[in-house]
C-alpha cells in the first residue's frame, strides 16, 4: 500500500500568467507611493521635454485631480499609445542602463498611473496637430483630435479608484498638499531656469496659487542662490556659504548654512545627484559628519547640495521610485562633502549668522501700548567734531574726563584746547573696538556701521577648544596601552565590519587586534579619556557603522574632554577684564575660523548696524 505524502495539498497551486492591468495595478504600488509621487513622476517628465514654464494643478490633496501643463517638445498622435505600455520610453534604447541623461528611463509612471486612476493625455508637436488618449483603470480608449497650442497636459483624476484599499492608507488633504509641495519645491531647487506654479483648485474655479517660482537669471550660483532664497527662504540665503570642489571627476556644489543657523530636526537638507533630488543616508551622513565639531547633538545644519559626475559613477536604477542611487566609490563622494564643507567653514572665519541679530532685535522690540503708531522725533546728526569727542568719552575703561563732552562742570577759563586724536584704526576691524564690559560676562565693542554683544567666556572657550585640536592635531592623540588587555566577543561579521576601520581607530588613540572567531582584543584606549569601558565604547562603534557606515564614537568622546578642558580654562563668567583684553579676545576672534560659535554650535556674538538700532529706537 502506497502511503499518501501528507506535505503534498491536493489542490496544488497553479502558476499562471497575471493579464497587464494587474501588473500595472502592482508595479503603481511602487512607483505611485502616494498623491505626491504621482506629481513627482509627472514634473519630471516635463523636465525631460524641455520645458520652460511647467504648471500643477490639484484639488482635494492630489486624490481627486493631477494636473500638469508644460511647453515642451509634445508627443505625436501615433505615440501616445505607444507612451501607456509598460517599459516604452523615449528616454534609452535599453543598451546601457548606467549611461542615464534623464529623470525617467523605465516606462512605467504613466502605464501605472493608467492603471490605479483616470489619466487623459492631450499633447502636440510643434508643426502637427494636438492630440489626446484617455486610460481608465488600465482600459485605454482611442486617440481622438484635440485643441491644444503647444506642449502637454496630463490630467490625473481619481487616483486609486480602482485599488479602493489605497485610499484608506492616505492622509489628510491637507498633508497630502504639503507632501506635493515639498516634492515640487525640490525639483524647483535643481532647475532654477524654469518657471514652476503650484495652484489648489479644491472647490473648483480659479483656486489659489500655493507656490510659485518664476525663472531665475544669472550664471549658475546667481540663479541658484536666487532659487533657494525664494523656495528655502531668504534667510537661509542670507547666512548661507557658497560650496564649490571638485575631486576625480565629481563635482560638488551648491550652499550650506553657518553652524549658527542650524535647525532642530534635518527638514532643511537637500541633496540632489545629477540633478535628481535623492535621499540617500551615505550623503546626509556626509553632511552631519561635516558639521560634527560645530553642532551639539540635538540641532541640525541646513544645506542644498548638488553633485554632478558621469552616470556611469552613479546607479539610479536602485530602486522603481529613483530617490536612492548606489555610487561606484562612495568613500570619494563622502571625502568630498566633508572636505569642501570643513574648508568653506574654515573660511568663514568668524561670522555668525544674521537671524542672531534678528532675534536680538525682535527680543528689544517693546510691544507697542497703544494700536496707534508712535510719534517719532528726528534729530541731526552729530558733527564729525561731536562724533570725535565722544568716541574719546567711551574709550577703554570709561575714563572720565576733563575736557569736551564730559559731564564735569568747570570754569571756562581752566578747560584745555581739545587735543587732535586720530582716530584709532581697531575700530574698521570687523569686531571693532571695545568700549566696555556689562555684567563682567559681556564685552560691547563699537564697529565702523554699528555694535558688537559678546559673550566673553563662549567666545574664548571656543577659542581655546581650537587651540588645543591645533595642538592634538600636531603631536597626535597618545594612546595608554592596557595593563590586561581586553578581549571582546562579537559575531565574525561584527568583528570584520570593526577591523574595517581598525586603522582610523589607531589614528584616535584606540589599538584593536583580532583574537580569533569573532573576538577582538583591545590593546591600547586614548590616554585622554581616561579609564574608559571598552567593551561598551566597542558596541557603540558597531552601532553606528551599522546604521551610518562609520563611527565617530571615539573622536566625539575625545572632542567632548577638550571641550570641558576647554571650558574650564576659558576666561569665566563674572570675571572683569582691562579694556586691552578685551580688544585682545575681539582679535584673536576675527583671526580664528569657528569662532562665530561656541562648542555647543551657540553664538558667541550679536552684532547689531546702526540703521537697525535707529530703528529700534524710532530714529529711521
Amino acid at each position: 500500500m502506497v502511503q499518501a505524502n501528507l506535505n503534498i495539498s491536493e489542490n496544488r497551486p497553479v502558476i499562471r500568467q497575471l493579464d497587464d492591468a494587474a501588473i500595472n495595478r502592482i508595479a503603481a504600488g511602487e512607483v505611485v507611493e502616494r498623491p505626491a509621487s504621482a506629481v513627482k513622476e509627472l514634473v519630471e517628465n516635463a523636465i525631460d521635454a524641455g520645458s520652460t514654464r511647467i504648471a500643477i494643478d490639484i484639488a482635494d490633496g492630489g486624490k481627486t485631480l493631477i494636473r500638469v501643463t508644460d511647453d515642451g517638445c509634445g508627443i505625436s498622435a501615433g505615440d501616445l499609445p505607444l507612451a501607456l505600455s509598460r517599459h516604452a520610453t523615449s528616454k534609452i534604447d535599453g543598451s546601457d542602463l548606467l549611461n542615464i541623461h534623464t529623470f525617467g528611463f523605465r516606462g512605467e509612471a504613466l502605464p501605472s498611473l493608467g492603471a490605479v486612476g483616470r489619466l487623459t493625455i492631450t499633447s502636440r508637436m510643434p508643426e502637427a496637430e494636438a492630440a489626446q488618449v484617455y486610460v481608465s483603470g488600465g482600459k485605454m480608449e482611442a486617440v481622438k483630435p484635440a485643441a491644444l497650442r503647444v506642449g502637454t497636459v496630463v490630467e490625473l483624476r481619481d487616483l486609486f479608484f480602482a485599488t479602493p484599499a489605497r485610499l484608506k492608507f492616505m492622509r489628510t488633504d491637507r498633508a497630502e498638499a504639503q507632501a506635493i509641495t515639498d516634492t515640487v519645491k525640490r525639483l524647483a531647487m535643481a532647475e532654477p531656469a524654469i518657471t514652476f506654479t503650484l495652484r489648489d483648485v479644491s472647490g473648483g474655479g480659479e483656486g489659489r496659487v500655493t507656490f510659485r517660482a518664476d525663472r531665475e537669471n544669472g550664471d549658475l550660483f546667481d540663479a541658484l542662490h536666487a532659487r533657494l532664497a525664494r523656495v528655502i527662504g531668504r534667510e537661509f540665503a542670507e547666512n548661507a556659504l557658497q560650496i564649490d570642489a571638485t575631486r576625480e571627476g565629481i563635482r560638488l556644489y551648491g550652499y550650506a548654512a553657518l553652524p549658527t543657523y542650524s535647525r532642530g530636526a534635518a527638514v532643511a537638507q537637500y541633496l540632489f545627484v545629477n540633478g535628481r533630488p535623492v535621499r540617500d543616508k551615505m550623503l546626509t551622513g556626509a553632511l552631519r559628519a561635516a558639521y560634527f565639531d560645530f553642532l551639539s547633538r540635538d540641532r541640525h545644519p541646513a544645506a542644498a547640495l548638488f553633485i554632478d559626475c558621469d552616470p556611469t559613477l552613479v546607479d539610479v536604477n536602485v530602486h522603481p521610485a529613483k530617490s536612492e542611487v548606489r555610487f561606484r566609490d562612495p568613500g570619494v563622494v563622502r571625502g568630498l562633502i566633508v572636505s569642501a564643507l570643513r574648508h568653506a567653514l574654515a573660511e568663514a572665519g568668524h561670522r555668525a549668522s544674521s537671524t542672531v541679530a534678528n532675534a536680538t532685535l525682535g527680543a528689544m522690540r517693546p510691544e507697542p501700548a497703544q494700536p496707534t503708531p508712535a510719534r517719532v522725533y528726528q534729530m541731526d546728526r552729530p558733527s564729525p567734531a561731536a562724533r570725535q569727542a565722544a568716541y574719546r568719552a567711551q574709550a577703554p575703561g570709561f575714563a572720565e574726563l576733563s575736557r569736551d563732552y564730559s559731564g564735569n562742570i568747570v570754569e571756562p577759563a581752566l578747560m584745555e584746547a581739545p587735543a587732535t586724536v586720530e582716530e584709532p584704526p581697531v575700530q574698521d576691524l570687523p569686531l571693532g573696538a571695545a568700549r566696555g564690559q556689562v555684567h563682567e560676562n559681556y564685552i560691547i565693542a563699537q564697529t565702523a556701521d554699528g555694535m558688537v554683544i559678546v559673550d566673553q567666556h563662549a567666545a574664548h572657550e571656543r577659542l581655546v577648544y581650537e587651540k588645543l585640536k591645533t595642538q592634538m592635531a600636531e603631536n597626535g592623540i597618545a594612546a595608554q596601552a592596557l595593563l590586561i588587555p581586553e578581549i571582546v566577543e562579537l559575531s565574525e561579521g561584527d568583528c570584520a565590519r570593526l577591523m574595517a576601520v581598525a586603522y582610523d581607530l589607531s589614528r584616535l588613540g584606540l589599538t584593536l587586534e583580532p583574537f580569533g572567531g569573532g573576538a577582538i582584543v583591545v590593546r591600547e584606549t586614548p590616554a585622554i579619556l581616561g579609564k574608559v569601558d571598552a567593551r561598551a565604547m566597542i558596541l557603540d562603534i558597531l552601532d553606528e557603522l551599522a546604521d551610518q557606515g562609520e563611527s565617530q564614537t571615539v573622536q566625539a568622546r575625545i572632542e567632548a574632554i577638550l571641550s570641558r578642558v576647554a571650558c574650564h580654562g576659558s576666561v569665566r563668567s563674572g570675571r572683569r577684564m582691562r579694556a586691552e583684553e578685551m580688544n585682545a579676545l575681539l582679535r584673536e576672534m576675527e583671526a580664528t575660523p569657528h569662532s562665530g560659535q561656541c562648542n555647543h554650535g551657540r553664538p558667541t556674538y550679536v552684532e547689531l548696524k546702526l540703521s537697525d538700532i535707529e530703528r529700534l529706537f524710532g530714529r529711521s
